[in-house]
């Protein structure tokens, strides 16, 4: 592995919200990433990420046979729709945030 790259180089993600959770998928575009995604997107990292937001917890859902990961963050939407001032208070554009984590580059 030489450097990083920005994790939409590798994957794709998509964001919705439940109350006050977020959840956001992650879906790498070659099946053959996944693995090396499981080991640098984990729990902490993403909790780290978000941490501004008010995060209180992150669970990380694998589903091996698609490829792919769903992320639940606990206390990500200021309340949720009804109480957050936000602009965007179902935090769809929270994928574009999880997708400009840095990661390290995979080996070809």
């Amino acid at each position: 592995m030489t450097g990083t790259v920005l994790l939409h180089q590798l994957a794709h993600a998509r964001s919705g919200d439940k109350g006050n959770r977020q959840n956001i998928s992650l879906i790498p575009y070659d099946a053959r990433h996944w693995g090396h995604l499981l080991r640098h997107v984990t729990e902490e990292t993403v909790c780290a990420l978000f941490a501004h937001r008010g995060v209180s917890k992150v669970t990380r859902y694998e589903l091996p046979n698609l490829p792919a990961m769903n992320f639940v963050l606990e206390d990500a939407l200021e309340g949720g729709v009804n109480s957050a001032l936000a602009l965007d208070t179902h935090g769809k554009t929270m994928s574009f945030l999880m997708l400009s984590l840095r990661v390290p580059q995979p080996e070809q």
